[in-house]
């Protein structure tokens, strides 16, 4: 792997230099630790862009570049943010032609690829792992839910906005929609759904014997049993990492009991579920490791192992 800009741009931007999987001196972030979180939600587009480059440049310390990887949120194809519920003032907007006419201006000619964050998560869990050869699922459990596969697939999709309840009433989701895993697990929503108790409050309550937050709980755990199922019914079994600040919450007893209710098939079953401590950097070796593959032709094709599901470019 040659030297490569990893970049993740979601509550803030923190970008750095990448090379044999490895992130090669510091990381550089915008804005510094005593700004609040989510501060990119009312930025302007050109700014972010503008805010990213700056990022880049001060990364990549006058080395020459093969590729630049940048992990944003939302829905992204061909470079272009289809829907982004988290930063809508994006929606609409083709993040790699407007970032790769800055870096020309600049000198830099090296491509730019935009991944969605969660698989820039999953990227970087593999990479780091020695995964590279496998499938690779992760959900990462915030103020949203997001979903990542390693490798990816070219195609429009948001995991985390899976329906899993036909229940109506289930409206809490930030996009609108009625009935999805984001609805129930998000950090908004719980907060939305819990007007007198903060999410780390209901959990407390929770283990507390409260009746009203013990059954969320369990629907909390459930909902992301169906989604988690769905996607071994859809993509095959497999390792499923879990992280995010709200993995803390995670039962991952209970949540592998309620998967093995769901997906009873001999040939789907055998998934492994995991809690991952994952930060700033992984999403960040993930987006360079993604950008590079792309410059060499592809990632690897996983391979029926222990670790992954057969699946194939």
């Amino acid at each position: 792997m040659g030297r490569t800009i990893g970049v993740l741009a979601a509550e803030h931007i923190a970008a750095a230099l990448v090379e044999n999987n490895q992130i090669v001196g510091s990381v550089r972030i915008f804005p510094d630790a005593s700004n609040e979180s989510d501060y990119l939600e009312g930025m302007p587009t050109e700014e972010i862009c503008q805010r990213i480059v700056q990022q880049i440049e001060l990364a990549r310390a006058d080395q020459e570049l093969d590729a630049v990887g940048v992990g944003f949120p939302g829905i992204i194809l061909n470079g272009a943010v289809e829907e982004s519920p988290n930063l809508p003032q994006v929606k609409g907007q083709n993040l790699g032609v407007a970032l790769a006419a800055l870096l020309g201006q600049r000198g830099i000619s090296a491509p730019v690829q935009i991944l969605n964050d969660a698989d820039a998560t999953a990227a970087g869990i593999a990479a780091t792992r020695g995964h590279l050869d496998k499938l690779i699922r992760v959900w990462t459990l915030g103020s949203g839910i997001g979903f990542g596969r390693y490798p990816q697939m070219n195609m429009v999709g948001e995991g985390g906005h899976s329906v899993v309840t036909l229940d109506p009433k289930e409206n809490f989701c930030r996009c609108g929609g009625v009935g999805h895993l984001e609805g129930i697990m998000g950090h908004r929503a719980m907060r939305l759904r819990f007007l007198d108790l903060e999410p780390e409050e209901v959990f407390e309550h929770a283990q507390s014997g409260d009746p009203r937050c013990g059954d969320f709980v369990k629907l909390w755990h459930r909902a992301l049993a169906v989604a988690t199922a769905t996607s071994i019914h859809m993509d095959g079994p497999g390792k499923f990492f879990l992280s995010g600040p709200n993995a803390r919450f995670l039962q991952v007893g209970l949540l592998d009991l309620y998967l093995r209710e769901m997906v009873k098939m001999s040939p789907l079953q055998g998934s492994s579920l995991e809690v991952v401590s994952t930060s700033d950097e992984i999403a960040i070796i993930g987006a360079a490791v993604s950008a590079q593959h792309t410059v060499s032709g592809g990632p690897p094709s996983a391979t029926s192992t222990p670790g992954g599901a057969k699946k194939t470019g």
